[in-house]
């Protein structure tokens, strides 16, 4: 009976692969490859944000933290649904009216400096961590369900991700996203909660055998809730993953209230993974390691055939994830990186012959910057790179960890700040990016040299605590003590802000004569 979980896990691969190719009949144009046609609505819209931030880390891991401490268990996947209602209710509808495709074009449009280009370096490290932390994560259901070397396993999902990620870009992502997003729904909300509650004898079983301690809000301990909150609360809020997701919004009011409705989603997804890992306490009481608790009430506590579906939902939640940072890997590399790579050795009309400056940024809306084969190459590339560091690099999660510390110590101030204050500048912005990645990565050096446990050393929180502060000093002194932005600048992103660029118009502004920014023409 044990091959039909098998089977219906194989069934749903290649139910990926079949998505794959429905979306690639929908893909025409580079919109349509990177962001879904700007096209989405409330349902699809809210089905694949909540896929793409509820991976491995919250459901298997969630399960996990339920098992070891209860209730409390819930903080990390509360700490996303958060991050979530924040970037939806506070920033989305401004994001998805800027009509870009990458969290660095809105820091050019913004602030009009060359110095913020470097943000894109950064953002590719974080996505492609994330991409082949989540490839990993699939990988040890394949490892417990078939059998496989854990190599072969991440080889294989890997591949089935690259493979329909490559072949409809965000069309087929959505689609795969939203049978995802209801795999994992019915998996975890109709099937395992109710069926491991009741086989635990329900909350007064759980009380009885475990403890009144499992149901202390507090009990996983107050440095780990806020470590979740700092770390994955503020990392949603400037995600290039999250962001593209915005961009794939209709309009603004589905960015802003789909994405609320997923973000309170993933806070009940958060309370049902805890109570299930609570429940497993009680019924399986001697799992040696809490990421295999998953997996083991799906095999020996819920009927054939059901546990195959759950297994199939924890697959679902991690290629969600491992898609998602995939595209949004291929979208920074290629828009963002690449071009500021090439102006290290390659400058074309640097400056104007006048004071003035011309700015470009003009990313996949024309074909010759990103056609979608040139694209697909690129999910390609970046995939086989994924898979290879999951197989590779034996601890991912510390690379991941140094990513998202730097991601939210050097670059969410003068992200955030050129949201909400008008006074910021591209001096303040690049000083800021720079003194804070500096200070974070010194701190987290530091702390590795000197760290007593791992708890001192890269999974510390004083890098990105010291790294925010000298980050947003840096970015309000240097931003008053210099000029403001260039009118011109600020005129064009003012404009864009309140929605007057059409859909199809590739991000860009022109300043004549009067002291813009310098932002070289891309090659």
């Amino acid at each position: 009976m044990e091959y039909l979980n098998m089977t219906i896990v194989v069934i749903y691969l290649v139910a990926m692969l079949g998505f794959g190719w429905w979306g690639k009949s929908r893909t025409r144009n580079a919109s349509d490859y990177l962001v879904a046609g700007r096209r989405l609505g409330p349902l699809l819209y809210t089905g694949t944000m909540a896929a793409v931030v509820l991976g491995g880390a919250s459901t298997v891991g969630g399960v996990g933290l339920g098992y070891t401490y209860g209730i409390s268990g819930m903080w990390l996947v509360v700490a996303i649904g958060t991050g979530v209602l924040l970037l939806s209710l506070l920033f989305a509808p401004t994001i998805q009216r800027l009509k870009i495709y990458t969290v660095s074009q809105m820091l050019s449009l913004r602030y009009g400096s060359e110095a913020t280009k470097v943000s894109g370096i950064v953002m590719l490290a974080y996505t492609l961590m994330l991409c082949a932390t989540s490839t990993g994560a699939y990988a040890t259901i394949f490892v417990v369900l078939f059998g496989w070397d854990r190599a072969l396993s991440i080889a294989i999902g890997g591949i089935i991700v690259v493979i329909y990620s490559a072949i409809g870009g965000m069309w087929s992502i959505t689609l795969a996203d939203m049978a995802q997003f209801v795999i994992k729904t019915i998996g975890v909300f109709a099937l395992m909660l109710p069926f491991s509650l009741s086989a635990a004898g329900g909350f007064d079983g759980i009380a009885e055998r475990a403890g009144s301690e499992f149901f202390n809000i507090t009990g996983i301990g107050a440095q780990s809730i806020i470590t979740y909150f700092v770390v994955y609360t503020l990392g949603l809020l400037i995600g290039q993953d999250i962001w593209q997701r915005v961009f794939t919004s209709r309009t603004p009011e589905v960015a802003r209230w789909g994405g609320a409705t997923a973000g309170i989603y993933c806070i009940l997804y958060g309370v049902a993974g805890a109570v299930i890992g609570m429940s497993a306490s009680v019924i399986l009481p001697d799992i040696a390691s809490r990421d295999d608790v998953y997996a083991d009430i799906a095999i020996n506590v819920l009927p054939i055939g059901i546990g195959g579906l759950v297994l199939a939902a924890a697959v679902a939640a991690m290629m969600s994830t491992a898609s998602g940072s995939l595209i949004a890997a291929a979208t920074v590399a290629r828009t963002d990186v690449l071009p500021y790579v090439r102006s290290w050795t390659t400058r074309r009309d640097a400056r104007s012959a006048t004071t003035g400056t011309r700015i470009h940024t003009k990313p996949a809306g024309n074909a010759e910057a990103h056609d979608v084969t040139a694209s697909r190459w690129w999910v390609f590339g970046l995939g086989v790179t994924a898979i290879a560091l999951a197989i590779v690099v034996q601890d991912v999660v510390a690379a991941l960890t140094i990513a998202y510390d730097i991601l939210v110590g050097g670059l969410l101030v003068s992200i955030i700040g050129g949201l909400v204050w008008k006074r910021g500048n591209g001096l303040g912005a690049g000083v800021s990016m720079a003194v804070g990645t500096l200070v974070t990565l010194g701190t987290m050096i530091y702390l590795e040299v000197n760290a007593e446990n791992q708890y001192d050393g890269i999974y510390a929180n004083e890098p990105i605590y010291f790294g925010l502060a000298a980050s947003a000093f840096v970015y309000i002194a240097v931003s008053f003590a210099s000029p403001p932005t260039s009118p011109a600048v600020m005129s064009a992103w003012e404009d864009r802000v309140a929605g007057n660029v059409p859909d199809d118009e590739a991000p860009g502004v022109e300043a004549s004569a009067g002291g813009a920014s310098a932002l070289p023409d891309r090659p």
